[in-house]
């Protein structure tokens, strides 16, 4: 039999998915396991986006739209990016796509060619890196400050004549940290100075405690090279949905809609529908949302630090990255195996000796867990 591709077997699988599958497993053999691996609202989708998508589907939204999203949809998300995001865009300047993952990869099938460098900042989320291999781009990784977690001038060493592209994840998973204005400035000139493209996603952009959330299409004339990457999963709790969006300089969206043409066609009809009402509903639910993971953000670090734990800064996101002593890898094991309690390595962030911790859980399943850790140990 013919081999299979060398580029797809060179690839690893979602690390965070894997732990989220064993979990479940585990919880099917009747063990109580708390998972806080996996990055997802525990809250369900707003009545009134659901109504939306019903609404659609009773009134027979069912066919085939455009490729790159239904008008009112690229039109709301224009909107709302010329409002809130504070730099120009068109509706034939964004896509829709089957979640910001999608968003990610055609991004990268669009702007890369083979060989072309891509910055990675790390700790990283598990799917860029293979996002960049698909596309046949060579990954170049630069850690941020492992106590403040922004950026220096330490990253001007890593850029040469092959740098395409510079991913910027703020707020960050796996970290939470969010960039503050010198950071997004440092990155600004870099690309400028250098010719480079960025991909800035922001889909945690509404999960931001007591910091600001600074665009990079924002600053200066970045807007002219920047793929923004967002979505409506973790705003609006709805992971299941899978609808993302990407907003570029439409050279680049011309190239992103061919991906997706000749792939995923489309976004679903009745979904977009929905993401219609998320944007310009009522954005109360939004709020409610952050204060409660503000109050569970709270309580963890607080637990964490107590039982000795050093943390990164949690201004974002709704994850605890944890230092531990030790092996990550097994502690995660152990915490696992011992105490039932799933999290993530921060190995596989690029990040050996972290581990990731979401508090997408309810207060009541979080207090357990963090007792639980506590017997278990690990520091």
């Amino acid at each position: 039999m013919k081999q299979l591709s060398e580029k797809v077997a060179g690839i690893a699988p979602s690390a965070t998915i894997e732990i989220s599958n064993k979990a479940k497993k585990m919880q099917r053999e009747g063990i109580d396991v708390i998972s806080l691996s996996i990055g997802e609202p525990d809250f369900d989708t707003p009545k009134h986006i659901r109504d939306a998508c019903i609404d659609a589907l009773n009134r027979g939204e069912t066919h085939y739209a455009p490729s790159n999203g239904i008008p009112e949809l690229l039109t709301a998300i224009s909107d709302k990016i010329a409002k809130e995001n504070k730099f120009p865009c068109k509706p034939d300047q964004v896509i829709v796509t089957c979640g910001a993952k999608d968003a990610i990869y055609e991004g990268m099938e669009a702007a890369l060619n083979p060989g072309d460098e891509v910055l990675l900042l790390t700790p990283a989320w598990v799917s860029y890196e293979p996002c960049v291999q698909m596309a046949n781009g060579k990954i170049v990784k630069h850690a941020v400050n492992q106590k403040t977690f922004q950026l220096d001038d330490s990253i001007l060493e890593r850029v040469n004549a092959r740098t395409k592209m510079i991913v910027v994840n703020s707020p960050s998973n796996p970290s939470g940290a969010v960039f503050d204005a010198k950071s997004m400035k440092l990155v600004a000139d870099l690309c400028e100075d250098h010719d480079i493209y960025a991909m800035s996603d922001e889909i945690y952009e509404k999960l931001v405690y007591g910091k600001e959330h600074i665009s990079l299409a924002s600053i200066g004339d970045m807007a002219q090279r920047t793929i923004t990457i967002n979505g409506f999963s973790k705003a609006y709790a709805m992971t299941g949905w899978r609808l993302g969006y990407a907003a570029a300089p439409l050279a680049i969206i011309k190239e992103m809609s061919k991906v997706q043409q000749h792939s995923v066609s489309q976004a679903t009809t009745f979904a977009m529908w929905g993401a219609v009402a998320a944007l310009k509903g009522d954005q109360q639910c939004v709020g409610e949302m952050r204060r409660e993971f503000d109050c569970r953000r709270k309580y963890m670090i607080a637990e964490l630090n107590r039982m000795g734990y050093g943390t990164a800064p949690a201004d974002g996101a709704f994850y605890a990255f944890v230092k531990v002593d030790g092996d990550d890898m097994a502690i995660a094991a152990r915490w696992l195996e011992e105490g039932h309690v799933a999290v993530t390595p921060g190995s596989s962030f690029d990040a050996p000796g972290w581990i990731r911790l979401s508090y997408a859980a309810s207060l009541d399943r979080l207090k357990e867990a963090m007792g639980r850790i506590e017997r278990v140990g690990g520091n």
